[in-house]
């Protein structure tokens, strides 16, 4: 009996100090194709990204008695030019600098498009102190009413109230301003006018920790070793097997563990019979 106690605890001893001795390997991403930080750029395929953030975040734990694992991410980005279109359709108001315009195309085989300024009678009327708010519709007409300084109050017809509203007309290839951007009139037809222009936007890429990102059409594995450091690398064998060598460690490691916890019971429950008194 003894000696089977001595057994199992020798092979305890071995199992536990192997567990608590072995280094777990780790992701490293050795010659890693890049290696940055925040606001370095990466140049791939003739494509140009940059770093924009890496920071680390904390994930899990809370109230309910879990740790909180550290996370670290980032993101790269990139500028590129792409060329917009807007249609701007026959009778539609659109709002050109800081005023309102309707769309006119006349004719069904036109090369071009007016815009006619949209009157805001409205703040007109309001602005003119002798003019009451509100026209006047009578069966020949509209009008708004006017009272001068001796108190006389006369209807005036509303197309010689209001100034005439300004027109401006584009032909097919003209350009203008419109938004922040030089646009060009791309084409015009019975139905509107077509508007094409040119504006960088900005691309944004999402980096997880050992996730799959593309870049410029290549495929790379992120790492991020610490808290200010990127590391990307298009050697997914390379990747793979580092994974499967740790997938294999935590097994043994798993096996070890039981053989520990299996050796230290069975020890004592040797030596508790042992020392059960005999029937004979």
């Amino acid at each position: 009996m003894a000696v089977f106690v001595a057994l199992f605890l020798a092979i305890a001893g071995v199992s536990g100090a192997l567990t608590a001795t072995a280094d777990s390997p780790e992701i490293a991403l050795e010659s890693p194709d890049f290696e940055v930080s925040q606001g370095d750029p990466v140049e791939v395929n003739g494509t140009s990204y940059t770093v924009a953030d890496i920071s680390e975040s904390e994930e899990g734990g809370g109230g309910h008695g879990g740790a909180a694992t550290t996370v670290i991410s980032g993101t790269l980005e990139r500028e590129f030019t792409a060329e917009m279109s807007e249609t701007w359709a026959n009778g539609s108001t659109v709002t050109v600098g800081d005023r309102d315009w309707r769309v006119t195309v006349d004719g069904a085989n036109a090369t071009e498009f007016t815009l006619v300024e949209v009157l805001d009678r409205q703040a007109i009327l309001e602005s003119d102190d002798a003019a009451e708010n509100q026209t006047v519709t009578l069966e020949d007409g509209e009008y708004v009413a006017v009272t001068d300084d001796s108190g006389e109050r006369t209807l005036v017809p509303v197309e010689e109230y209001f100034p005439a509203p300004e027109e401006r007309t584009y032909e097919t290839g003209a350009t203008f301003e419109y938004g922040g951007n030089t646009v060009t009139v791309d084409g015009v037809t019975a139905d509107g006018a077509v508007l094409v222009w040119e504006a960088t936007q900005t691309e944004t890429i999402d980096v997880a920790q050992e996730g799959t990102v593309t870049l410029g059409g290549t495929d790379y594995i992120a790492h991020f070793p610490d808290a200010s450091t990127l590391r990307l690398s298009s050697d997914m064998e390379g990747y793979e097997a580092q994974v499967a060598e740790i997938d294999t460690f935590k097994q043994y490691n798993t096996g070890l563990t039981r053989v520990f916890v299996l050796s230290a019971l069975s020890s004592i429950l040797l030596a508790g019979a042992a020392f059960l008194p005999s029937r004979y």
